[in-house]
């Protein structure tokens, strides 16, 4: 049996999207970076964990766009361990209140909201991420690899947000180009190829991030 039917997408424009993956580590900030670039919009990372090895992803964003401050906003919740929110937040004794959380208010520029990890990551013994996904309301970009393996882990991403009425506005491939594992997964995931991020040879910069940025469609035309 196939996946079930997806989620319509929302008739009126929707505030933002909320960026996600097949996994941590596959490319949802460089992705993030490149949306926001591209759209003038307006980047926010609820949950930012690994603090005592690296900056964080926000300061990353800022750095890659060359966007003004009024285009970042500060994660909610700044964890230092670099473990699920879940468990960084029980070593350092705070509390996450997911539940409690809301968009934020914009008049300008469509949200980016960037997840943590990917969509079953625990923020707390009650509620994952895919669930905060849900209570948010926005539409989801699915980010995935481009090569061996994407096709269970894009398909596996894709049933659990169906199951639960999140509409998906496309997946973006990241890696070596592989455009038949994008048109099955366009197939049996009913789901639209919106871009594909080539494997770069070193760290990505703010120049990748701007060449990369002018090839996304336009905000408006997506919808």
């Amino acid at each position: 049996m196939l996946l079930q039917a997806p989620p319509t997408l929302p008739r009126t424009t929707p505030k933002g999207v909320f960026i996600t993956g097949t996994d941590t580590g596959i490319g949802k900030t460089l992705t993030s970076a490149i949306l926001t670039k591209a759209w003038q919009g307006i980047y926010w990372k609820p949950f930012q964990t690994g603090l005592a090895e690296e900056a964080g992803d926000t300061p990353t964003i800022q750095h890659l766009t060359g966007l003004s401050a009024d285009h970042i906003l500060p994660p909610t919740y700044a964890l230092q361990a670099p473990l699920s929110p879940a468990a960084a937040s029980a070593l350092e004794g705070i509390t996450l209140e997911p539940e409690h959380l809301t968009l934020p208010p914009t008049t300008h520029s469509p949200l980016i909201v960037e997840g943590a990890g990917g969509l079953m990551v625990p923020l707390t013994d009650n509620m994952l991420m895919i669930d905060l996904i849900a209570r948010l309301g926005l539409p989801v970009i699915l980010v995935t690899r481009s090569g061996l393996g994407t096709l269970n882990h894009t398909l596996l991403s894709l049933e659990a947000l169906y199951q639960r009425g999140i509409p998906v506005l496309g997946f973006i491939t990241n890696g070596p180009e592989c455009p038949e594992n994008s048109q099955t997964l366009e197939k049996l995931g009913q789901c639209r190829a919106l871009h594909h991020i080539p494997a770069l040879p070193g760290t990505p910069g703010p120049y990748d991030v701007s060449q990369m940025a002018v090839q996304i469609p336009s905000w408006k035309s997506l919808w």
